[in-house]
């Protein structure tokens, strides 16, 4: 097993397409891995991960309007340490999730046609946010 960590920038609020950053950084380690598996956990509370439709940015507008109605800021929350942004994160991520297990199949991550990797950043401001990425084959 082989361990990598990735740190991205979010631009606050919104979907980033994650998909080339990750495959950059394990690139070389999974060339050679005829069947493996990538586990991708995101150690953040306020903050998730997703794969989904990757060739369409109006996807991205959709989510985002989605979760908001879905989660909306002005709910009565007793934890509002950081702000308005800041249950509402914790809940997001909570629904979405903060790790993946994408197959590796003939060196490569095995994602659908359309399928794309996003690091949802639920908070208003950039954060930066660390991906731990494990390699088992």
């Amino acid at each position: 097993m082989k361990q990598y960590k990735l740190t991205i920038k979010s631009q606050g609020r919104g979907y980033s397409l994650i998909t080339d950053q990750i495959n950059a950084t394990i690139k070389d380690e999974i060339s050679s891995i005829d069947i493996g598996l990538l586990h991708v956990f995101l150690q953040h509370s306020s903050a998730s991960i997703t794969i989904n439709e990757n060739a369409d940015p109006t996807v991205r507008v959709d989510f985002k309007n989605f979760e908001e109605q879905l989660v909306p800021r002005n709910f009565p929350y007793k934890h509002n340490y950081e702000g308005d942004d800041d249950m509402p994160a914790h809940i997001k991520s909570s629904l979405f999730g903060c790790e993946l297990t994408i197959p590796i199949t003939g060196g490569r991550l095995n994602l659908g046609t359309w399928q794309g990797i996003y690091l949802c950043e639920h908070r208003d401001f950039p954060h930066t946010r660390n991906l731990i990425l494990t390699i088992a084959s």
